[in-house]
């Protein structure tokens, strides 16, 4: 009897252990093969810096309340509060110690579009490379190419501060089984290269979804309900809803939507607020093809 109990004990130790590696398999880092950064050329830095700004990179890696060239000192740390703890943005400029000056393409290249970090460590989704996950490989390059050549910055951000079990990476490789994908968002028109555009700038780089699409309680999207609205991830209030019908912008043309991202303001004249003024300092700074691209896609979703 006893020796059966021992076989049994043993025989769970080694279901557990199998189960244990197995879930270490499915959900370790996976960043990109080595070739899949090989062969970009240089860098085209015009477009790296449109990249940069429908990325809003400065939104979040900027000093807080920073205006005009200091928003291009990317020296990292305003606190994101949520509800798994707060995190603090990167120094990511090209400081070689503090900054990423001394990153390689691929190093860059796979924390933005893998989530995986220099020394081959999940990265926590408050980084939203969930929807950089959609950028190409030239976009990567040419927006490398262009941060290189912005101020460098000394400052070193404090670590995450956040409460068990959040502080466990390993958990990020589930979650990233659960929500990682760099399939389309909705199926829209593919063959019209201004919705094509305009799906790629706000399922990738303009990563709208990260705001305007409600969460479950793992913090991956709610299926179904893409750009159907949010409580405010930072704080009080909530984002709204921005797909046709809806209350916020359900009424616009795609040329006031076109016309908000470049101005501010809305076909009533009010003016943009909140944590959207970063968002559209950003937008207006992109040619006006890429805000109506933008405005032909959101327009083109199906209501919410």
């Amino acid at each position: 009897m006893r020796a059966r109990a021992g076989r049994l004990l043993s025989g769970l130790v080694l279901l557990a252990a199998v189960g244990a590696g197995a879930f270490w398999w499915l959900t370790k880092p996976a960043p990109w093969h080595a070739a899949h950064w090989e062969g970009l050329g240089e860098p085209d830095l015009a477009n790296g810096e449109r990249v940069f700004w429908a990325g809003g990179c400065t939104s979040c890696h900027a000093a807080p309340r920073a205006e005009d060239d200091a928003r291009l000192v990317l020296s990292g740390g305003r606190p994101l509060k949520s509800p798994f703890g707060t995190f603090y943005p990167p120094n990511i400029s090209p400081d070689e110690t503090a900054g990423i000056g001394g990153w390689t393409l691929a190093e860059f290249g796979n924390a933005m579009t893998r989530g995986v970090g220099r020394n081959g460590e999940h990265l926590y989704p408050s980084f939203p490379f969930g929807s950089y996950a959609r950028m190409t490989a030239k976009d990567i390059n040419d927006l490398y190419g262009y941060m290189r050549t912005l101020p460098k910055s000394a400052n070193v951000t404090p670590p995450h501060d956040l409460p068990f079990p959040y502080n466990i990476r390993l958990a990020l490789g589930g979650w990233k089984l659960l929500y990682l994908t760099d399939e389309p968002r909705v199926q829209v028109d593919s063959a019209d290269p201004k919705l094509a555009r305009g799906q790629y700038l706000v399922e990738g780089p303009g990563h709208c979804g990260e705001c305007h699409t409600p969460r479950d309680a793992l913090g991956g999207f709610e299926a179904g309900r893409w750009l159907a609205g949010a409580p405010n991830p930072e704080g009080e209030g909530r984002i709204p809803d921005i797909t046709p019908g809806s209350r916020s912008i359900g009424g616009w043309s795609a040329s006031d939507i076109a016309s908000y991202l470049e101005t501010g303001f809305t076909p009533e004249y009010d003016s943009v607020g909140g944590s959207m003024v970063e968002v559209q300092k950003n937008m207006a700074k992109l040619p006006a093809s890429e805000r109506e691209a933008i405005a032909a896609y959101l327009k083109a979703l199906p209501p919410s």
